[in-house]
């Protein structure tokens, strides 16, 4: 599967690197001069999350940093997008000790 947010969409993208010799012209030299080009790939912060769902369900899903950071995630209801805060699914005891809690 790909590198790229289930919510903000952000993936992998390429650019350049330039390298360059020379002392600025602002520090009292000539001026850079571009000795070459190299290819590059920017990289999103893309984590793998269990996210724990408005109706209760529990889904993994790959998010950008970003959006963990936000907090909240938008998902698709039928024809619209809903705003839900984020809730990070627990695993194991701790989730049987959050369900014994909500049955007292």
């Amino acid at each position: 599967m790909a590198r790229r947010c289930e919510v903000s969409g952000k993936q992998t993208v390429s650019g350049k690197s330039i390298a360059r010799r020379g002392l600025p012209k602002k520090k009292g030299g000539v001026g850079l001069k571009t000795t070459g080009h190299t290819k590059r790939r920017f990289k999103a912060n893309i984590q793998k999350v269990r996210v724990l769902l408005p109706d209760g369900t529990v889904k993994r899903m790959k998010l950008a940093a970003s959006v963990l950071k936000k907090g909240e995630i938008q998902i698709r209801k039928g024809n619209r997008t809903v705003t839900v805060p984020l809730v990070k699914a627990l695993r194991g005891r701790n989730r049987a000790a959050l369900e014994a809690r909500r049955q007292d």
